[in-house]
This record gives C-alpha cells, structure tokens and sequence, in this order.
C-alpha cells in the first residue's frame, strides 16, 4: 500500500471523512455560449421548418435556451442551483421580449423619421403647403402641444395636489371614500370619454367653439387622476415623526402641511406630475374632438381650431401619400423626443430633491 493510501486511510475509531460542500459550476462563459448555441439552433430549426418570420426563429431560440439552461446546469450543478438558473433564464427571456419590440419602435421611428427632420421642418407650418409635395413643418403643431398641455396641467396639477392633500391629511368619512372611488373610476376612463364629455357639456351645452383650451380641460381630465394617486402615495411616505413633531410645537395643521410635508414629499410629487404630462402629451382621441386641427399657425388656444403632434401625425398619415409618411414619422420622433424629455426631467428632479442620507 502506498504511502498515500495509508495517509486517507481512516483511522480506526475516527469518523469517516466529510463530503465535499463545493458543487461543480458551470464556467462564467456558459449562459453567453448556451444563448448563442439556442439561437443557432432556432435559426436552424426555423429554416429547416420553412418558417420566414424572424420572430418566430426568436421563440424558439428563447424556448431553447430555457430548456438547455436549466437541463445543462441540473446534470453539472444539481437540481438546487438548476431550479436557479431557470428562474433566472425565464426572467432574461421576458426582459428581452419586452425590450425588443420597444427598441424596434424607436429605431423604425428614427429611421424613418430622419429623412424631413431638420430645422425647417422644426420652424414651419404647413399652410399653403400642398400635401402631395415635399416641404411644411410642424411648428403649428409644437406650440398647439405646449399650450394644451400647459393649460391641462396648470388645470389637474393644483387640483390633484389638493384633492390628495385631503385624502391623507383631512380625509376619514365617507367623502373622502367616494372622492377614493371616483379617482380610481377616472384612472381607467378611455381618453375618447373624457372627450365626449367636455364635447357635450363646453361645446354643445354651453356654445363654446372649437379650441385648444377644449382640448385642455379633456387631458386635464386624464391628468387629475394620475396626480392625485402619485401624490397621495408620496404624501404617505412622509414619517408621520416629522407631523408630530411640528404639532408638537405648536404649529397649526395646514402650516405643518405646507411647510414641513409638501418640502418633503416635493420631488415625487414633482416626479408623478412630469410623468402625467407625459401620459397625455400623445392623446389624440380629444384632440380630435375638441380641437379640429388647422394648418395655419394659431397661438391663441381660446378660440379657432389649433393642431397638435398627435393630431398632425393622425393627419398626415390619413393623406395616404409618401411625403405625408414622412412628415408623419418625423413628427412621431419628435413626439417620442418630448415625452423621453419629460421622462428624465422627472428622474432628474427626483434624484435632485431626494432625501439625502
């Protein structure tokens, strides 16, 4: 017997040696290796099948890599660590189903909406312009889009802000269950409703025309709601401790709320209402309805029909012409620039105004 053997040999009355605790792992390099190896193989299988649709070839790779991953790693690492990584391939898999359609939007957009983007297609209107030509711009449209919006937002912002003010400070009785109610109902109103409403009530009931400010009071409907539930959600992660302590002192209810709560809370609630200007910067439903857009440049958003982005694009794109086309994905872009504007203003104030530690 060698002298190694007899070293490992267990010695009599001693316990036998422990097993093991380190598993076999697969390298760093495996999930990379087994996606390239699944997408292979569902070109391959969706080739031989006769499928054209790259989407489909895509399925299949994700169902692939699925399986292979949690297969691969249940016969090297056992089946804890399998169970692991198929939860953590499902996860990549639906993050990738979802991106991919969002980033094929945006690079179809800017593709096609690169060929009229440029400055004079960003400083002119399209009046006298003739559709089936190139030329025109989207100048009318950009400042009927700021000054409806604007005006629904200096409209459901300090509404909102005081309706939620109420709910978490003021508000125990059967009021403030029934304003809790009709909020919820308003989140999930089509924009189309919201529309017929003002219709019927500004325009036919009460005989005023067609305007921007129509417009404005239907997206301030959309609005109010989204105000109203972001706030109230960042009034309640105010510590109660900082009430308390201010009541403490003597200071009466409504200064404590707005000296101490709203200065706490006041990045959040900055935050949700650039986030509800960007939920209505696109309705066009309203739009439709209320404004009955113009060509001509109308900065008086109180009178006459006025355009807007969504409308101009609505418009454009119903012309049925390639010069339309591309006036209408210019002006898509130019939509999606906004509202990701909108976007990282809001993350920006949220960082600026968060609590520092």
């Amino acid at each position: 017997m060698s002298q190694t053997a007899v070293a490992d040999a267990p010695v009599d009355g001693a316990a036998p040696p422990l097993p093991r605790l380190r598993q076999p792992r697969l390298p760093r390099w495996a999930p990379a290796g087994l996606a390239a190896l699944a997408a292979a193989l569902g070109i391959g299988i969706g080739l031989v099948a006769g499928l054209d649709s790259r989407i489909q070839w895509g399925l299949i790779a994700a169902a692939l890599y699925v399986v292979l991953t949690a297969g691969i790693a249940g016969a090297v690492e056992g089946v804890r660590q399998a169970k692991d990584r198929l939860a953590t391939s499902v996860i990549w898999v639906c993050f990738l189903l979802a991106v991919v359609p969002l980033a094929s939007l945006l690079w179809e957009t800017a593709a096609r909406g690169v060929k009229v983007l440029d400055g004079y297609f960003l400083t002119h209107s399209m009046s006298g312009v003739i559709t089936m030509e190139p030329g025109g711009g989207i100048y009318h449209a950009l400042i009927g889009t700021m000054e409806q919006v604007g005006l629904a937002t200096l409209i459901a912002a300090p509404i909102g802000l005081l309706t939620a003010i109420y709910l978490v400070e003021y508000g125990t009785g059967r009021l403030a269950k029934a304003i809790t109610f009709f909020v919820d109902v308003m989140t999930g109103i089509p924009s189309i409703v919201a529309g017929l409403f003002i219709l019927s009530f500004w325009i036919i009931i009460l005989g005023f025309g067609y305007s921007g400010f129509a417009g404005a009071l239907a997206l301030a409907i959309l609005m109010m709601p989204i105000v109203v539930r972001s706030t109230e959600e960042m009034l309640k992660l105010v510590p109660n401790e900082l009430r308390e302590a201010s009541l403490a002192l003597g200071v009466p209810k409504w200064k404590t709320i707005l000296k101490v709560v709203l200065p706490t809370a006041v990045g959040g609630i900055t935050t949700g209402i650039m986030l509800a200007v960007a939920r209505i910067a696109g309705e066009s439903a309203p739009i439709l309805l209320l404004v009955f857009g113009s060509a001509e440049i109308n900065n008086n958003p109180f009178e006459g029909a006025q355009s807007s982005l969504p409308y101009y694009i609505y418009e454009q794109w119903a012309l049925g012409n390639e010069p339309s086309y591309d006036r209408a994905w210019a002006a898509a872009l130019v939509l999606i620039a906004f509202v990701m504007i909108l976007n990282l203003v809001a993350r920006g104030i949220a960082r600026w105004k968060a609590p520092k530690h």
